[in-house]
């Protein structure tokens, strides 16, 4: 078999799924655009901004994306090629793109807020705080871990840096072009390709003039830069950054497309499925939770209903960004595949072990490109400038979510002072910043990252478990949500009893703790979900 089979009919897989059951989806949430959406309902220039959809794809596209996609499906070729693919595939369709679109629409229909306070509005109080606590310290651990990613990566590799920094002040620029211009025929589509145009020029410039400063130093820009990122205007920095860098990927896959239709590579790698990896445990319910991104990830209803919803135009968009951005990340998952069963079983494991995914994904994909006549250390390069440019995307948008969330924990609270002192946004963005720093001072964030993958799934079922709850509250149909609800908690709470109990044999009780802690957090969310079941559905403002 060749990898243009696997390509094409996963291509048509998608296309067909998008035009079939992302019509279906649509149909069952009832998307229409009779009523405003939330960014022109609460339009604050701020937060609260409409806003062209292909931009808000390349927001949303660029904030849950990242190296998940990549690093995930990678190490899941462990198990065998063959399961990663069917789970990317169908889990990406029936599960990701079904996971991301609720949880956008009920955003939408509840003032662009997030799962929490959806799950505050059918649930109770106790399972909002509960949700927004475990969201919170998730998104502390993702600041506290991509900011030590990112920072070492700029010590190692220079001219990233470089380029990064780069691209920012690119995306300052663009932005406020793009505002003076918004009401123009044809300037955005012309600002866009002269701004992507630069951005791969900065590449290129980035490599020429690289910027050498010190682990402890770009720590330090790094939580200025998701400081500002997280306070200015969505049209300033975030939202271009996003949509500019979003062409990185594009460009990407495109490139790894023209390159396996001209090299027309084979699939070396066997058939076989393995049901348990030494390395790794049984495929259930590891494969399941080691391929997230690119199949369904909690992390997405947290963009979703944290920075997407508050910047969509018409419910109509949801479509494209929602359903549209999560089957190009199957898509790029399926990439991430193909780039690694070009190698036979055994130099795939040793290369796993040796290299780590990221750098077999930019081998294997430069090798493929370089079929174009572009040189095999160029394209390594390009891919490898591409994944970590996506890390500090991920970084300054989850600083956003953050303070998105330490808001709506004290929206309610009685105290006048506390709640005037929390909605402030530089405050709230102050407190992510400390915790997040503290984080990572301790070195704590290294022991508990294992767990983050367990964590993240978790998240997925608990917004389906909100959203299905939403939609029995309101009498539409939940059955497309219930089925894979259902799935993540078994595969989720199958995980964390597994964690806990292999780390309390190992004696690492901390992690046993925290996996028992969030097993427990999970059921008490479900029993209060089955209560307020229990009472009579009733007509609510959806």
């Amino acid at each position: 078999m060749n990898l243009i089979v696997l390509l094409l009919f996963s291509a048509a897989f998608l296309i067909a799924a998008y035009f079939m059951y992302g019509k279906f989806v649509s149909r069952k949430l009832n998307i229409n655009n009779l009523t405003k959406t939330p960014a022109h309902q609460l339009k604050d220039d701020i937060d609260y901004v409409p806003t062209k959809k292909f931009i808000v794809l390349g927001h949303h596209f660029a904030s849950i994306a990242g190296a998940g996609p990549i690093i995930g499906p990678i190490i899941a070729v462990t198990f065998g090629w063959i399961p990663a693919v069917i789970w990317i595939l169908l889990g990406g369709v029936f599960f990701g793109a079904v996971h991301d679109t609720t949880s956008m629409v009920a955003s939408l229909r509840h003032k662009g807020k997030s799962i929490g306070v959806i799950i505050q509005s059918y649930i109770g109080e106790g399972g909002k705080k509960l949700f927004l606590l475990f969201s919170f310290a998730t998104l502390i651990l993702i600041v506290a871990v991509f900011a030590d990613i990112i920072a070492k990566t700029f010590v190692k590799n220079p001219e990233v840096a470089s380029a990064s920094g780069l691209f920012i002040l690119l995306a300052i620029v663009f932005g406020r072009v793009n505002k003076a211009f918004e009401n123009k025929k044809h300037a955005f589509l012309t600002l866009s390709v002269i701004g992507v145009t630069l951005m791969y020029l900065f590449i290129f410039l980035g490599t020429q003039i690289p910027i050498l400063l010190n682990y402890e130093v770009w720590v330090g820009l790094l939580m200025a830069y998701s400081f500002l990122a997280s306070v200015t205007p969505m049209t300033f920095l975030l939202q271009p950054r996003d949509y500019l860098s979003s062409f990185l990927l594009y460009g990407l896959m495109i490139f790894a497309i023209v390159g396996i239709l001209v090299a027309n590579p084979e699939v070396k790698m066997d058939n076989t499925v393995q049901f348990h990896s030494e390395s790794m445990g049984y495929l259930f319910p590891v494969l399941f939770v080691t391929v997230a991104c690119g199949a369904i990830s909690g992390f997405h209803s947290l963009v979703a209903s944290g920075t997407t919803s508050k910047q969509i135009d018409k419910e109509t968009d949801v479509k494209v960004i929602g359903f549209g951005g999560m089957l190009i990340e199957s898509f790029l998952a399926i990439i991430s595949v193909g780039a690694v069963i070009i190698l036979e079983r055994a130099d795939y494991t040793g290369l796993l072990l040796t290299e780590g995914p990221v750098n077999m994904f930019a081998d294997g994909l430069g090798y493929i490109i370089s079929s174009l006549g572009i040189s095999e250390n160029l394209a390594v390069t390009f891919v490898a400038l591409t994944i970590s440019a996506f890390a500090l995307t991920t970084l300054d948008t989850c600083t956003r979510l953050a303070r998105f969330t330490f808001q709506e924990y004290f929206e309610n609270i009685e105290s006048p002072k506390i709640q005037k002192v929390s909605q402030n946004r530089f405050i709230a963005t102050s407190v992510v910043i400390v915790l997040s720093v503290l984080m990572l001072l301790s070195g704590e964030f290294s022991m508990l990252w294992p767990i983050f993958g367990s964590a993240n799934q978790l998240l997925a079922a608990l917004a389906l478990l909100a959203v299905t709850v939403w939609l029995y509250k309101i009498k539409q149909s939940a059955t497309f949500v219930i089925i894979p609800m259902f799935f993540m908690f078994t595969v989720t709470l199958t995980s964390l009893f597994f964690f806990a109990w292999e780390n309390y044999n190992k004696g690492v009780y901390a992690l046993a703790i925290i996996a028992g802690i969030l097993f427990l957090l999970s059921l008490v969310l479900i029993r209060l979900a089955f209560r307020s079941l229990r009472k009579n559905p009733e007509k609510v403002n959806s």
